[in-house]
């Protein structure tokens, strides 16, 4: 029997940790050959730099000046006077080299010291370009996303409400430019850019909404984080009340908009429980597409998760249509009894058990803001 394109991802895995552990495999493998690429060129580059740096012996005679630099100033000649160079521009004192030990020594830009130990002291959620640049303007609706409010289009039709004052006047057009010396308020609250980023991962249980808060007072995700930290965090992306697994949040405007935008194709996989086994047509049929009443859907691979439970699915997708995984069992008239995201952009709910939480580390995060890039390579 002819197995349908991307069923071998799921087929003969009893487990949906094997399927993660082969995933985390391919993408190990992926960051090996681009470390071993990078780490070649810097190779290259230091012989480059030191094959310059270095002066053949006798190449001057004894007492001769040194050569001038191609800025027409004379070098100087002892290492002490190297290290009393001030900066012009802040007239701060400059961090001495080490010396070269018998060493080639390729040439270094000397670094103002306060702004060098500012710099070893900043941590990484401190160097998003966007957080530095005071002053710097941007649209309304990315300035309420990095306050962590709410992702960017959720911002965008915050301020079309009409919600939303600069400086005392309200302001209804998302692509307004402001700063962060505007005075912005969100429904009379002033609300400042948040430089502190959080990034959350929740393995999400049953009968919890996705949302910040619940007009009728049910449940939702937040009452699950509310000890982790006390930025405002909101959800990247929703799962019904019903779906369990893995759920991010952030304050991070800029990444929640880049997960959440269809374009990016962010892959998912779900773990389906239907009502009754899947037969072999509609699985084929399932796999080679099917037309919902919002449009076409694939799914970029699907199998079942355990070859004697047919009941069992495995399936992974990106389209981030409202409930695309029910909708596709429910158009072939079946019941789905459970509904487990497995994997987010290449995180896994892996040690993290139903309805607890933890921070991401500073590796995850640098591989989700790359991850659609490296993907595509």
């Amino acid at each position: 029997m002819k197995q349908p394109k991307g069923f071998e991802k799921f087929a003969n895995k009893k487990k949906a940790g094997t399927v993660k552990e082969q995933y985390r495999k391919e993408r190990r493998e992926e960051k090996n050959e681009r470390s071993s690429a990078i780490d070649q060129r810097f190779d290259e580059k230091r012989k480059e730099r030191s094959n310059q740096a270095e002066t053949p012996k006798g190449h001057f005679p004894r007492n001769a000046p040194a050569p001038a630099s191609k800025s027409g100033f004379k070098k100087s000649s002892t290492q002490a006077e190297r290290s009393a160079r001030y900066d012009a521009s802040s007239d701060k004192p400059m961090r001495p080299v080490a010396p070269a030990s018998g060493r080639s020594s390729t040439k270094r830009t000397a670094i103002p010291l306060e702004k060098n130990i500012a710099a070893d002291n900043m941590s990484y959620r401190d160097r998003d370009p966007n957080l530095q640049s005071a002053g710097a303007q941007m649209p309304l609706n990315k300035y309420i996303a990095h306050c962590g409010i709410c992702a960017r289009r959720d911002a965008a039709a915050l301020v079309k409400e009409g919600g939303v004052t600069v400086n005392g006047k309200p302001v209804t057009e998302p692509g307004f430019k402001v700063t962060d010396k505007d005075e912005i308020k969100l429904n009379g609250k002033r609300i400042t850019i948040s430089k502190n980023l959080v990034y959350i991962l929740l393995n999400k249980p049953k009968d919890y909404i996705t949302t910040t808060e619940d007009p009728q007072g049910r449940k939702t995700v937040l009452d699950l984080i509310k000890t982790a930290t006390t930025e405002r965090v909101y959800p990247i992306g929703r799962l019904d009340r019903n779906t369990s697994g893995v759920l991010l949040f952030t304050n991070d405007g800029d990444l929640a908009q880049t997960l959440s935008h269809p374009k990016h194709e962010v892959k998912k996989i779900y773990e389906v429980t239907l009502d009754r086994p899947l037969t072999k047509h509609d699985f084929d049929t399932i796999a080679n597409g099917i037309t919902l009443e919002d449009g076409f859907v694939t799914p970029d691979a699907m199998g079942y998760a355990d070859p004697k439970d047919k009941t069992v699915i495995g399936i992974e997708i990106h389209s981030g249509r409202n409930r695309i995984v029910r909708r596709i069992f429910e158009h072939m008239k079946y019941d789905v009894r459970g509904l487990d995201r497995v994997m987010y952009a290449g995180l896994t709910k892996k040690n993290v058990t139903r309805g607890k939480w933890r921070f991401l580390n500073e590796r995850e995060v640098r591989l989700l803001k790359h991850f659609n890039k490296s993907a595509k390579k």
